[in-house]
């Protein structure tokens, strides 16, 4: 559809908004794939519950299972405005972008060979992911992963489990950390000995 010549009072306020801005509006639909939200300052859309869209990961920085996690029809939210989307003409919004970043937090006060104890999350071929806190999920790798050695043999360990691990990278461009069981860390002189 041409929205520019169908609805140019939607364009122009699409047009107007510049990335980084902060929107308010209203929850006006939850689906699988985002959430509509009608701004206060724009127009409605002529096709859509909303002119503000966010997709799941912008939503949360927490891993969530539905967006119901984060918000229902009716809220009330404040977003940032990222882009215009011309195809659908929609404001791309963002609602995590206003939280603190659990994964910066963390990163602020964590440093390669400080102890931590997480929860196993998810136990694969490769390696453990080990919710640290917040959010936060670490990987103890089993094989090479990245140019990282392996933390040591497959033990058996469930989801739900709670173990020690210690922070062997931290990197912050790609968002991962990767961890070493305790006594692995020790024996590759990660951590020294108690």
């Amino acid at each position: 559809m041409d929205w520019q010549s169908e609805s140019p009072e939607l364009w122009a306020f699409l047009e107007s908004l510049h990335r980084g801005e902060i929107l308010s509006g209203t929850v006006a639909a939850i689906e699988r794939f985002g959430v509509f939200v009608a701004l206060d300052e724009g127009p409605g859309h002529p096709a859509l519950p909303g002119v503000g869209f966010i997709t799941i990961p912008k939503l949360s920085w927490r891993r969530i299972d539905a967006p119901t996690d984060v918000v229902e029809i009716g809220q009330r939210v404040s977003c940032e405005f990222l882009q215009f989307d011309t195809y659908n003409a929609e404001a791309r919004l963002s609602l995590r972008a206003l939280e603190p970043d659990p994964f910066q937090d963390f990163a602020d006060r964590t440093v390669v060979g400080q102890e931590l104890h997480g929860t196993v999350v998810r136990v694969f071929p490769a390696g453990v992911f080990v919710d640290l806190e917040d959010g936060v999920v670490g990987l103890v790798p089993f094989r090479e992963v990245h140019g990282r050695p392996a933390a040591g043999p497959p033990e058996n360990l469930e989801a739900g489990e709670q173990i020690g691990v210690v922070v062997t990278d931290i990197e912050r461009p790609h968002r991962r950390v990767f961890l070493s069981r305790t006594g692995d860390a020790r024996r590759a002189g990660v951590v020294p000995p108690k």
